[in-house]
């Protein structure tokens, strides 16, 4: 079975995990975790998984503490003592140990009987259990660094500096961190939900409205007082404020707010457990008390934030602007990039490069551990320019797919503030001057007009103006004024969704607190059915796909957006004709696809780099053209029937066979045949057809004088282009619109339709056999269209059941064929002379054409 193909492309928004603990400090959740996700989910935010996490696996249960009492020779091992600990116990308890650095009087960590032990970088847990070690009996494991789980250190056993009570649990020794996470398949409008505050705002709004919560929304425990909540800030007009550092922002439209602050006093190092914990647990590697800070305020509040070593600027100042394209530029991660035209830098103020913005930092301004100064920045970057700049440099970072997504712009200082607390907390920095803010223009809210007749009519909620306005306010929105009748509300959006932009919108944020689960069903519901001309276009496809899938195939789903860079590269007569798509989402599918060929292959690619070589799949899609520039597109849907590999799994039994032309045709008649018509002939392809340069050759299909379907080899273009494993791909591309139209005529009002068996006749069958020379360039079509007419009437089928080639025995350019004639009639049985005179019929007429040689 193939499997679903995905696209090549990196994906714009990833899923959103949430730590419980983190939202605690938000609003108290006494609930269960099920229950937390279940409020989320009906808000939204679906919660696709949840995890428990521990910064040590197991949390050293089992694990306490023991006093070393006596320590001597093992006495059948020279490299083992054998000491007596206590561990709490009513008698202290017997353990071998093979540390060189155990000695009497220590504090030690002892794993007792039937602890298990997830030791570093073991793949399996370690079970604890008496046992007898070179005689001796153990009663646990004097434990190391590493047996613990608690680093990498084995020079020796853990001895700890303090001295506890023996029997003491390690976990009031170690500060443990356990959490449970969520994931939450998060929706591309959500950009205030890729925070925990803006999670926690929903749950807020929830608890508000339906449990009558009324505590408020707190801030969280690293940011505590210093992020105020959403400010004014956005509506000033004054111009920057004196700051330790000069910044211009030189491209206003790509840069609409940028903030910043000079820090000193810094001591780089290890971050506080609590902060590595809550990183870590949400899946973000703890790396420095610096850049784990920046990652804190990101997943916190949703702000990006970036560092850059002050001293390792080659000028004082920051300059955000583009650079000519083609400007060299080394990132992080040591790569030289050629920057574009449209790419927005950070430099500094001699115009060197510093950082991609709102992407990826430089190499030469990264935070070190030397590092004592930083200017540290909070900006709002242009969704769709980030995007573009993150995609050009396949670089997608959590700082790319949050600013593509759009950030607050109401809160850039806000969480630059809550950033220098946190950073004077665990890193010792200290404010230099005054915060820079460069707000390139006034944040006007929006405002929406909210009908309540409309609201109830698109909810099926009979909901009061109470209810909406209680809703509404709880997320946030501020009823700014309401009409006379009280029928109406106007409404201003918060700044932190901007996806709210009109009254619909608005409607759906009262929904979602309100509940869906909450509209009420109808006892009855009226429709009017839908009557459709028989056969229906559904019906025709459904009847192919039973085909299909009754003979082995399996059915595959793409994409209809793909690079135009594909048609540019293979098919460039093709390229006026694109239907090019502005996809502000994935800049790189920026076309419609033609025809189902580049999807098809993505899928062959998918599955062979899986290891799934033998293939048989079909696909219902459309495909797009464009006469002009000036035109409107059009649109139109095809089959296509693909095979490659083994026609059958191997089996012991039988040699597999591999699939070929005559194999993938027989798919495309059947399919063509269970829509109930029959094909009438098949020719060459036309050789300037839009879909022939995906064939290396093909033959069309033809229902009176209409191709129908083009049958052939994949062109070996094609295949290294899309880097599949075989060359020997097989397709049928049919014309599903136009045998749908021509199925549809020949059986209006025909109930039934599809393929039909025929009668079976009472009377025998007759076979004979022709064998004939032909030359290279002689089709069977052409065969089968002169035997035809001399055997009309009593002639069933015509077969081609071998073909020999042997330039040596036959002469060069030929070839042998084997034909087998069936002739029947199902009133009677047929007479000898009837069948010798159509065979000598069909005989002068192969003879009299040019290249084909009757043997006899």
């Amino acid at each position: 079975m193939p499997v679903n193909p995905r696209p090549t492309f990196a994906p714009n928004f990833a899923p959103v995990t949430v730590s419980l603990s983190w939202l605690r400090d938000y609003l108290d959740l006494p609930h269960a975790t099920e229950r937390i996700a279940e409020m989320l989910t009906g808000l939204g935010l679906e919660v696709e998984g949840q995890e428990a996490w521990e910064s040590i696996p197991g949390s050293l249960n089992g694990v306490v503490i023991g006093k070393v009492l006596t320590c001597g020779k093992h006495p059948g091992a020279d490299r083992l003592s054998l000491t007596t600990v206590d561990i709490g116990g009513a008698e202290p308890v017997q353990i071998v140990c093979g540390a060189p650095n155990v000695a009497a009087g220590q504090t030690v960590l002892v794993a007792t009987v039937g602890t298990r032990l997830h030791p570093t970088g073991a793949a399996e847990p370690l079970t604890i259990s008496k046992g007898k070690i070179r005689g001796e009996v153990s009663m646990g494991m004097i434990c190391a660094e590493d047996e613990l789980g608690t680093g990498r250190s084995h020079d020796g056993i853990l001895v700890l500096d303090t001295d506890y009570a023996p029997g003491t649990p390690a976990s009031e020794v170690f500060d443990l961190g356990q959490d449970v996470t969520l994931e939450i398949g998060l929706t591309p409008n959500r950009s205030d939900a890729t925070s925990h505050r803006g999670v926690a705002a929903d749950l807020h709004a929830y608890l508000k409205t339906h449990e009558g919560y009324t505590g408020p929304l707190r801030a969280s425990r690293a940011v505590g007082s210093a992020a105020s909540p959403r400010g004014d800030r956005s509506s000033e007009t004054a111009p920057a404020k004196a700051a330790a550092i000069s910044v211009e922002v030189l491209a206003p439209d790509a840069a609409p707010r940028y903030a910043g602050a000079v820090l000193t006093g810094i001591t780089v190092g290890p971050s506080p457990d609590w902060l590595r914990h809550r990183l870590e647990a949400i899946g973000v590697r703890s790396i420095n008390n610096v850049v784990d800070a920046t990652n804190y305020i990101l997943h916190d509040l949703g702000q990006p934030l970036h560092a850059f070593d002050l001293d390792k600027l080659a000028s004082t100042g920051i300059r955000v602007q583009t650079l000519p394209a083609g400007t060299p530029f080394v990132t992080l991660d040591g790569v030289e990039r050629k920057l574009g035209a449209e790419d927005l830098m950070i430099c500094d103020g001699a115009d060197a490069p510093l950082c991609l913005a709102g992407v990826f930092g430089g190499r030469g301004s990264g935070v070190t551990a030397s590092t004592t100064r930083i200017f540290l920045e909070s900006a709002v970057f242009e969704p769709i320019q980030t995007r573009r700049t993150a995609t050009r440099h396949k670089l997608h970072t959590d700082a790319s797919r949050t600013f593509e997504k759009g950030v607050d712009i109401a809160q850039t200082v806000d969480a630059l503030d809550a950033a220098v607390a946190l950073l004077g907390k665990v890193a010792g920095a200290r404010l230099e001057g005054e915060v820079v803010d460069v707000l390139a223009k006034a944040v006007r809210p929006v405002r929406i007009t909210v009908s309540l007749p409309r609201l109830r009519q698109l909810t099926g909620v009979g909901a009061t103006r109470e209810e909406v306005t209680r809703i509404l306010e709880a997320l946030d929105f501020t009823i700014v004024a309401q009409s006379d009748d009280h029928e109406s509300l106007n409404v201003e959006v918060p700044t932190n969704r901007a996806d709210v932009t009109r009254e619909a919108d608005v409607v759906e944020e009262f929904l979602r607190v309100y509940g869906y689960d909450r509209v009420p069903l109808p006892s009855r519901i009226r429709l009017s059915p839908a009557v459709q001309p028989y056969p229906s276009a559904h019906q025709l496809r459904r009847r192919a796909a039973e085909y299909l899938i009754g003979r082995g195939l399996h059915e595959a789903m793409g994409l209809s957006l793909v690079p135009s860079r594909i048609y540019e590269t293979l098919a460039p007569d093709s390229v006026g004709s694109l239907v090019r798509i502005h996809n502000t989402s994935t800049v790189e599918l920026d076309a419609m696809r033609v025809n189902l060929v580049p999807t098809g292959l993505q899928a062959v690619t998918y599955n062979q780099n899986r290891q799934r070589l033998d293939l048989q799949f079909f696909e219902f899609g459309k495909g797009y053209l464009r006469a002009g520039d000036e035109s409107a597109p059009t649109e139109y849907e095809q089959l296509a029937i693909w095979s490659t590999g083994a026609r059958e799994p191997e089996h012991w039994s039988a040699q597999s066979r591999k699939t070929g032309f005559a194999h993938v045709r027989g798919f495309a008649e059947g399919a063509i045949q269970a829509t109930g018509l029959t094909l009438d002939g098949e020719r060459a392809a036309a050789a300037n057809s839009i879909h022939t340069s995906a064939f290396a050759y093909a033959q069309e299909l033809l229902i009176g004088e209409r191709a129908v379907a083009m049958v052939g080899r994949v062109s070996p273009a094609y295949v290294e282009y899309f880097d599949c494993k075989s060359d020997e791909i097989y397709l049928a591309l049919l014309d599903w619109e136009g045998i749908s139209k021509v199925a549809r005529r020949k059986l209006q009002g025909k109930q039934g339709g599809g393929r039909v068996a025929p009668e079976l006749s009472k009377f025998p069958q007759v076979r004979r056999d022709l064998a004939l020379l032909v030359d290279e360039s002689v089709t069977f079509a052409q065969i089968v269209q002169l035997s035809q007419k001399p055997a009309t009437g009593i002639c069933k089928s015509i077969e081609l059941f071998d073909v020999y080639e042997d330039a040596a025995k036959l002469g060069p350019g030929k070839r042998s064929y084997a034909v087998r004639f069936v002739f029947e009639r199902t009133d009677r049985t047929l007479n000898d002379k009837e069948v010798d005179k159509a065979m000598g019929s069909v005989q002068r007429a192969l003879d009299a054409e040019g290249g084909i040689e009757v043997r006899r």
